[in-house]
């Protein structure tokens, strides 16, 4: 695996992530899976002596407004999957680009709305000529690109299908999974229509590199199976309910070794609206790359841990630099290592803490929008400086200043 780096969010770190996107030769292909969330009740029982109550002032308690709780309960496999494979199709992709690994041409996807909407990855019809989405039932309808955002690897078709055909899914809430829960994939591993596969969820909030040379946040990571042609499928909890679009797996034969990706329903949630209504999605940037404080900086800069985001360059007339934000200026030798230093470290954005550059850019994703304003925290020379920027729209990335 090669040492690379890559910018993200206008921030550019090193990281040793070193795959693809699955519809582009399928050395990253697909990913991911959610799970459930278990609501249990306490019923507590009042014990009292035996009373006379003819002649006692007690009075019963008024229980007329108390509501039982409602127990949600895990659905079965099948249950899960009886109650979603409808809402599941297959996309067809024609280009006039030829890739010789097989199935690139394949995809998944899932129901958004009775208007037809379908979500699936952005890889999977990119250079698209024609897209044909077939639904359980067999029935096929060419459909239309409405909006797809490369940064998040997310797109919407749409089909002009009659309303008993559109069976949406239900979308759910990304931000309560937990490690450990169980999750399942539905999509239509090389070819083969409707297939799930169950696991659990690995890990939350990763970052995978996408095709722009920036990264995607946020992201899931999960072992139920994904392979070539699940990518833009569903990742579903125990209740049935969209976690996740399954996006990329981790592995050097193009095939599921045992790491699977999906974008969380949160960003779901965030940016297929704006895909269906402007076609696109602008992101928040600030302008900066950098490193992640490591033992070696601890030891080189005097600090007491290895939390922070060390700032190396800053881009002109960009978000950081309107606000001041100071990039490194020099060069030290540690242990035969060139490291450069001296620029700010970021601490917190907005009050949240900043142990690596992955919390910046959840917070970017999760709460931030282009024009929003952002207070940064930095340590500067042994002290604390406060910092407040306007969030600008994120651009090309030839544009980004070259990677430290």
């Amino acid at each position: 695996m090669r040492f690379s780096t890559i910018p993200i969010y206008g921030i550019h770190i090193r990281n040793t992530f070193s795959t693809k996107a699955s519809n582009r030769g399928m050395k990253i292909t697909v990913g991911v899976g959610l799970s459930a969330l278990v609501v249990g009740i306490l019923i507590g029982f009042l014990v009292i002596p035996s009373l006379d109550t003819s002649k006692s002032d007690v009075q019963a308690a008024d229980t007329s407004d108390v509501k039982p709780t409602m127990v949600i309960e895990d659905l079965s496999l099948t249950e899960i999957f009886e109650m979603t494979e409808a809402g599941v199709v297959q996309l067809v992709v024609k280009r006039n680009t030829v890739i010789e690994e097989g199935y690139n041409n394949l995809g998944s996807g899932f129901v958004f709305d009775k208007m037809g909407h379908i979500i699936t990855n952005a890889h999977v019809v990119s250079d698209a000529n024609s897209t044909e989405v077939t639904f359980l039932d067999g029935r096929a309808f060419e459909a239309e690109i409405v909006g797809a955002d490369d940064h998040t690897d997310l797109a919407v078709v749409r089909v002009d299908a009659d309303p008993d055909v559109l069976h949406p899914l239900p979308i759910g809430d990304s931000g309560a999974l937990k490690v450990g829960e169980s999750v399942a994939a539905i999509g239509n591993p090389f070819g083969l229509s409707g297939s799930m596969t169950s696991g659990i969820v690995s890990q939350i909030s990763r970052q995978i590199p996408a095709d722009t040379g920036f990264s995607i946040p946020d992201i899931i990571q999960t072992d139920a199976a994904i392979n070539p042609g699940n990518s833009g499928g569903p990742l579903l909890n125990m209740r049935g309910e969209v976690i996740g679009v399954n996006t990329s797996i981790q592995s050097n034969i193009g095939e599921f070794v045992g790491v699977g990706f999906a974008v969380p329903s949160q960003t779901v949630a965030k940016i297929v609206p704006t895909l269906i209504s402007d076609g696109k999605y602008d992101h928040p940037w600030i302008g900066v790359s950098g490193q992640d404080i490591n033992p070696d900086l601890v030891e080189i800069l005097n600090l007491n841990d290895t939390r922070g985001f060390l700032v190396l360059t800053v881009e002109e007339d960009s978000p950081a630099d309107r606000a001041g934000i100071l990039p490194s200026n020099r060069t030290v030798m540690h242990e035969g290592l060139n490291y450069t230093v001296g620029g700010d470290i970021v601490m917190k954005v907005d009050d949240i803490d900043v142990r690596k550059v992955s919390d910046i850019l959840i917070h970017l994703q999760r709460s931030k929008s282009v024009g929003d304003e952002m207070l940064i925290q930095v340590l500067r020379n042994d002290l604390i400086a406060e910092l407040t920027l306007i969030l600008d729209k994120r651009p090309e990335i030839a544009n980004l200043p070259e990677p430290p």
